[in-house]
């Protein structure tokens, strides 16, 4: 098996992480709803994960840390918190489903600032055009279909000088990429707990700046006789029992990030996007969304005028090579890209990848074209 299916979900993960799992199973009850050792031992878990992902992230406050089930639950979160029917939303051309769709549901006013692919300075000339006709600002800090890497930093601070509320979508930088809380100064920052990070599926975090509104409402193991919720994080956001088995495995994906630092994890998955793009080059007809690979993640998305890229996915899989193909739930990024008619075969890449990978991902993609 070749897997490099990363930015949907990281298949492969640390050791420590299949153990935490287990060992949550068997050990730990639920956190707040009890003073027993299993009720205990899982809310030191709980909240070492809350602490260990502050300081990766650089968050004052553990409690600003919020569980959710993936990083679409922490926007639905950020964007019912900021937003009302024809509330005026500025988002990039390259935003996932998890906010597009959200704030339709919302009943939003949309505008979109819109650059071609890995164009910089298109973007943050956008954002400047389109920030004094909106209220708040939605940003994705990379695409889930190219790894274009937005010039998140730059944009926040377009925001601030406008007074413009940031929610940023973190799912495929977390993890990869340096994640500074306080030097973005968003309202939210949203990611999921099973990529970048390496916990299990079912898992993510919201970080919260301050006011916020709940999603749910229910039992928080605290202030129990008070019929709202709480006013306080992270209690006010984190109604029901918590995900313990998948906040232990998430606790220890993290470890695995700080350990082995961002810095270097990013550095292993572009040497092998760069890896790839050198071997896929110069194959007659395939289309490589890559510049140099500057300003891209560990993301390589193309396409072919001899197969359409279903029927290439799927003579990948027959290998053993499992990647993503489509629209990849993110139609604002093809609009920009001109890659709407087609979508695209999106290649991934997470540090368990080798470069004997690469190498045979991209001999069989030249015999096959």
């Amino acid at each position: 098996m070749i897997y490099l299916d990363n930015a949907a979900t990281t298949m492969v993960k640390p050791l420590a992480v299949y153990r935490a799992v287990l060992n949550a199973m068997q050990t730990m009850a639920s956190p707040g709803r009890g003073a027993h050792e299993p009720a205990m031992r899982a809310a030191k878990t709980v909240f070492d994960c809350r602490r260990e992902a502050a300081e990766l992230f650089n968050v004052p406050e553990p409690e600003q840390i919020v569980f959710t089930m993936n990083a679409t639950h922490g926007l639905n979160i950020a964007i019912n918190s900021l937003v009302h029917p024809g509330t005026r939303v500025l988002v990039s051309g390259y935003e996932h489903n998890s906010v597009t769709r959200p704030l339709q549901e919302m009943g939003a006013e949309i505008h979109v600032a819109s650059a071609a692919l890995f164009d910089s300075r298109g973007m943050l000339g956008a954002f400047e055009r389109e920030l004094p006709k909106v209220e708040f600002a939605v940003c994705t800090h990379v695409s889930n279909v190219f790894g274009f890497i937005l010039p998140i930093y730059e944009i926040a601070e377009l925001c601030h000088k406008r007074s413009v509320p940031l929610v940023v979508d973190a799912s495929q930088s977390a993890g990869a990429l340096e994640v500074d809380f306080k030097r973005l100064g968003a309202e939210f920052i949203a990611m999921p707990g099973h990529k970048g990070l390496f916990g299990p599926q079912g898992t993510g975090i919201l970080i919260c700046s301050g006011d916020c509104k709940p999603l749910l409402s229910g039992g928080s193991g605290t202030d129990s006789i008070v019929q709202r919720m709480p006013e306080y994080l992270p209690d006010r956001l984190e109604a029901g029992t918590h995900n313990v088995c998948g906040i232990a495995g998430l606790l220890e994906g993290i470890r695995f990030v700080r350990q082995k630092d961002v810095k270097e994890i990013f550095a292993h998955e572009t040497a092998l996007l760069r890896q790839m793009a050198r071997q896929l080059e110069d194959v007659h007809g395939l289309e490589l969304f890559t510049q140099n690979c500057r300003d891209q993640s560990g993301v390589l998305s193309l396409r072919s005028d001899k197969m359409n890229c279903e029927d290439l996915a799927a003579a990948l899989s027959d290998r053993g090579i499992y990647v993503r193909t489509g629209l990849h739930c993110s139609p604002y990024a093809h609009r920009s890209a001109g890659t709407l008619d087609s979508g695209t075969v999106r290649f991934s890449f997470s540090p368990f990848n080798t470069g004997e990978e690469i190498d045979s991902c991209c001999q069989f993609i030249k015999d096959l074209l």
